[in-house]
């Protein structure tokens, strides 16, 4: 491709520069016959100067086509031997008009030839350069028949004109060398300059993507975050102004209670939605491949959706399928858990259907919906955060818009290829394309658990007071050794005194990301193991989503875990470091 474009650019130059050829031959033409008038017969430059404009015309009006013609309508190759062939003939005639101007018994008009015949040659190194052939085909004719006529008149100057002619060849070649390598250098370069202006091109518009997405993502981000605090804002409001009239009712209080876990329900949902997005983009999701069987996934889905078929009275069709597949079972599950809530959510009578379609050594999973389908040019953009086409009003009960953003890079991670095909008014079919397994295999891991709970040695640091007494309360109460401070520092004092009232093992630390003073949660746990003299699991508690901070923690082989947390969330995670920690001990 390359090479196909460096020629096409050699051959287009060689056309421009034939205009200039054009010119010099009207000129020096005319003068030519104008200086041999005397020595030579009339009709014969009549003659030859007829056909050379004659070639002339035709070579003008090959340019003129070559420049209109379609690009790719014929071999590049063949207009630059169609060019090389016109300079041959042109340089034939020239070489003709030689022959008749050796005439050493007129000096002048001798002198003359030479002159012209040497200015012709070497104006063939730029003018031809560009497609050697022409060139050394154009120069050959030339100097061939002048030659021939040295040898052939037995002047005393033969020897010194044939001398000069040989080198006069000599080093035209080598200048045709040269300047046809500088020229493809130069052609080479310019088209990777092209290539470097196209791709900054790209990557600009990208960039400037990118930003108007994140702009519209935090604007919509914005809206629905504070859409649920502004409303928990109000209820507590109320909540006050009737503790202030007295008691409040317990029908009241539970109506009240309801509402707030209803929001807080939402404000969570939205805050997880957030930090799988980003956890996505970051790339710190470890993708498990192991066999995963379709019966089992479907019958699944098939109980766990029943109950909304049945309330919004849908018919609900699940078919079977013995397939085997292979991708990260948790993942696929979600993939599909959230193409299948759309397809509920947005259909309102007919039906919902799931099942699978072979496809070579892959399998098709397919959702189908009779909703009101997607237009063809809003197809893409569903899969953009936050757009509901049917949710203009931005009602919290049909979601928040972020399912389909998921599934996307969800399937790009695990590289099951995403597929929509929709009629407006007809329904959708939602797919995704995984590899088949062909004979069962074991999982390729599978987790430890733990039943009960494990008491240890914990440090927690953590720089804001109330949250550090809530996680001490809490860790103590669940049966640990607790050691807190607001900083390393503090924490490692506590701990301190501790060992010299007797023994305190340490088996986890706990830890804030952004710590007082502009401390990380990452350098308390590095300070923390150094004195330990030790490396301890470790859990990172933020509030931090951006892809560069989950990107970092992951690197550091701490886990993480996203505020707000529950008592469940943390006990698992201190259970799982736990688990780990022994795992690693065991290896050592």
């Amino acid at each position: 491709m390359q090479e196909d474009k460096i020629r096409q650019a050699l051959v287009e130059l060689l056309y421009r520069n034939s205009y200039g050829v054009v010119i010099s031959n009207i000129a020096i033409s005319l003068a030519a016959v104008y200086v041999l008038r005397s020595g030579v017969s009339t009709t014969w430059l009549a003659g030859w100067l007829g056909t050379l404009y004659l070639l002339t015309a035709a070579r003008v009006f090959a340019s003129r086509r070559f420049f209109s013609r379609p690009r790719g309508s014929a071999s590049i190759m063949r207009w630059a031997w169609l060019a090389a062939a016109f300079s041959w003939v042109s340089g034939l005639l020239w070489g003709i008009f030689g022959w008749v101007g050796f005439l050493p018994e007129a000096p002048l008009l001798l002198s003359f030839t030479v002159v012209v015949l040497t200015g012709l040659v070497c104006g063939t190194v730029p003018s031809l350069s560009a497609f050697p052939p022409a060139l050394i085909g154009s120069i050959l004719a030339t100097v061939l028949p002048v030659a021939a006529r040295a040898i052939t008149s037995g002047s005393s100057i033969s020897g010194a004109f044939l001398f000069l002619l040989a080198s006069l060849v000599a080093i035209n070649f080598y200048y045709c060398r040269i300047t046809y390598r500088m020229l493809r250098e130069t052609i080479s370069l310019r088209m990777e300059n092209e290539r470097l202006v196209e791709h900054l091109q790209e990557e600009r518009d990208r960039a400037q993507s990118a930003d108007r997405a994140k702009t519209r993502f935090l604007a919509a981000a914005s809206h629905d975050l504070r859409q649920p605090i502004h409303a928990l804002s109000l209820l507590v409001s109320t909540i006050a102004v009737l503790a202030k009239r007295g008691n409040v009712p317990a029908e009241q209080a539970r109506g009240l209670a309801g509402r707030a876990k209803s929001i807080i329900g939402n404000l969570s949902g939205l805050l997880n939605a957030l930090l799988d997005i980003s956890k996505l983009d970051a790339g710190v999701v470890t993708v498990a491949r192991e066999t995963v069987g379709l019966r089992e996934l479907f019958r699944d889905f098939r109980e766990e959706f029943a109950a909304e078929a049945k309330q919004r009275g849908l018919k609900w069709r699940v078919v079977d399928s013995d397939l085997q597949v292979e991708s990260d079972p948790m993942m696929l599950k979600r993939v599909l858990s959230n193409l299948l809530t759309n397809a509920f959510r947005y259909t309102k009578e007919g039906g919902v259907a799931l099942g699978c379609r072979k496809r070579g050594d892959l399998v098709e999973i397919q959702v189908w919906d009779t909703g009101p389908g997607i237009a063809a040019d809003q197809q893409a953009m569903i899969f953009e955060e936050f757009v509901q086409l049917q949710n203009p009003a931005r009602d919290r009960t049909q979601g928040l818009g972020l399912g389909l953003a998921i599934v996307r890079r969800t399937a790009e991670l695990l590289k099951h290829p995403l597929k929509l095909k929709s009629t407006p008014g007809r329904g959708s079919m939602f797919s995704v394309t995984v590899p088949q397994v062909r004979a069962a295999r074991a999982p390729i891991s599978q987790r430890e658990t733990m039943a009960g709970t494990i008491a240890g040695g914990i440090i927690v640091v953590e720089d804001e007071s109330d949250i550090l007494e809530a996680m001490e309360q809490l860790l103590t109460i669940e049966g640990h050794h607790v050691y807190a401070g607001r900083s390393a520092a503090e924490a490692q004092a506590v701990h301190a005194a501790a060992a010299m009232r007797g023994e305190a093992p340490v088996d986890l630390i706990i830890s804030d990301y952004r710590l007082a003073h502009g401390a990380t949660g990452l350098e308390a746990i590095r300070t923390l193991c150094g004195y330990l003299g030790q490396t301890v699991p470790s859990i990172i508690i933020t509030g931090d989503t951006s892809p560069s901070r989950l990107k970092e923690v992951s690197a550091s082989g701490s886990r993480i875990l996203h505020k707000p947390i529950s008592e469940a969330e943390l006990r698992q995670a201190i259970q799982a470091a736990w688990v780990e920690g022994k795992a690693v001990e065991a290896g050592h």
